[in-house]
């Protein structure tokens, strides 16, 4: 049995009702702004390739000019 609503996958097992959720910030060394528009492109591009991969899903994704926000 899967509940879902907007954005927030829930999944049953053994009689439990459980959501996992992530919220990852990364950053470059000394916080940088060098995630220019065809950096934060390819990143994109990057995670959303791998997610198929290792079978997480992306919920939310900001990328600005010196950090990264990610929800899973």
């Amino acid at each position: 049995m899967e509940l879902s609503q907007p954005n927030k996958p829930y999944h049953t097992e053994h009689n439990i009702v459980y959501s996992s959720q992530y919220h990852v910030i990364f950053c470059p060394k000394y916080r940088r702004k060098v995630l220019s528009e065809a950096v934060a492109a390819c990143m994109k591009e990057l995670i959303f390739a791998k997610q198929v991969e290792y079978g997480y899903m992306v919920i939310e994704m900001e990328i600005r000019e010196d950090h990264v926000h990610l929800q899973t």
